[in-house]
């Protein structure tokens, strides 16, 4: 459910909520956000710029180098944000991946808002200097795999799926944080990483002596892509005009979903989500334009029946403006019992201390999803 801009445009002018200057934002924010030089580092500073000017806000950006690290301290309770990927804001919730492990399990996260759209890209990008033209290529080149990053590395199996390949099929280089996969790349430790086609890293690499691109996916050929949406459901086909060595092109056909996620959990104070939300969408026209990528957080490209439920502060802000709707509340509904099948499940199987913990996890994680009738992936 995407929103009409003349319909969001009279809703914020009709001043439908309190004006800007009354938010009650703390002095002092925190969000947490992929490594320094990442898009989304880029576009928290931009944004934390905005909210200094405008609102007095400073805001705290503390780059994280994967999933686990960028959504601890937000589970915690230690910073109410994160301006985070799929794996923090979609396979938390699922309980999946490296979120399946026994300490941490389906959480109840909430979405504020998402930059879903800006021209971005979500890719593999590949070395310029080892000859390869589609993804089919790269079997038996050296793809980076990020350590604790279950929503990178499933990126990447999707994509490598469309072209009919596994990870067996290629050579598998470790890497323990997102930045340190493209300083591979760049220095030849490995050949492909994936990346939002406007990262830092992705720039940096396509100065450098291998350069980057990205091979295109076909948005016609259904096979390959079901292929690819049955590993990673969230993503959808995309035509990237933003990005290392795209910019200024006509563009290259990829994948994409939302990215970066402003997120936080349930149980996180509404007002302060209200507020949070308040500011992204009425200071856009501050920080538009300001980072690659970043125009695509403007609310007419908000997505209100996406994979992830939204914080209820977030809804009391988009019910006051008037964007939010009933088929958006029934979706979010839907979402949270799916959560609260997935905890309960989960607190399930810690009572009973399984010894095989991954396998029976996997098999009460269908069980719950089937017995609820939810859509059941992974």
């Amino acid at each position: 459910m995407f929103i009409s801009r003349a319909i969001v445009a009279a809703a914020i002018a009709a001043g439908a909520a309190m004006p800007l200057s009354a938010q009650e934002l703390p002095s002092q924010l925190t969000w947490t956000a992929y490594g320094t030089g990442s898009a989304g580092y880029n576009q928290a500073v931009a944004i934390g710029a905005a909210l200094k000017e405008k609102a007095g806000v400073n805001l705290r950006v503390l780059p994280g180098k994967n999933d686990i690290s960028r959504t601890e301290p937000v589970r915690q309770g230690k910073v109410p944000f994160s301006a985070n990927g799929v794996g923090g804001s979609y396979m938390s919730q699922e309980g999946v991946f490296d979120f399946g492990a026994k300490n941490w399990g389906p959480q109840p996260v909430r979405v504020l808002i998402a930059n879903a759209g800006g021209g971005t890209g979500l890719s593999v990008g590949v070395a310029g200097d080892i000859g390869v033209e589609r993804y089919s290529d790269l079997k038996g080149k050296r793809v980076a795999f990020v350590k604790g990053s279950p929503a990178l590395n499933v990126n990447v199996q999707a994509y490598l799926a469309y072209a009919g390949l596994t990870w067996d099929d290629v050579t598998i280089v470790e890497f323990g944080g997102f930045g340190d996969s493209w300083k591979g790349l760049t220095n030849g430790q490995v050949d492909a990483a994936f990346a939002s086609t406007n990262s830092g890293q992705a720039y940096e690499a396509a100065a450098g002596p291998r350069g980057v691109i990205w091979p295109p996916i076909d948005p016609n050929d259904t096979e390959a892509l079901a292929r690819m949406t049955e590993i990673a459901p969230f993503f959808a086909p995309f035509k990237a005009t933003v990005g290392a060595n795209i910019d200024g092109t006509d563009g290259v056909h990829t994948a994409a979903y939302a990215y970066p996620v402003l997120m936080g959990m349930g149980d996180g104070d509404v007002d302060l989500a209200y507020a949070m939300t308040k500011a992204m969408v009425e200071l856009f026209p501050q920080y538009k334009g300001k980072a690659p990528g970043i125009n695509g957080w403007a609310i007419e490209n908000q997505n209100f029946t996406w994979v992830a439920p939204y914080h209820a502060g977030a809804i009391k802000y988009y019910t006051e403006i008037g964007v939010w709707t009933p088929a958006a509340q029934a979706h979010n509904d839907n979402l949270i019992a799916r959560q609260g099948a997935l905890m309960a499940a989960w607190a399930e199987l810690i009572a009973a201390d399984p010894e095989n913990w991954q396998e029976a996890w996997a098999a009460k994680r269908y069980e719950a999803l089937e017995a609820g009738g939810f859509a059941i992936t992974f």
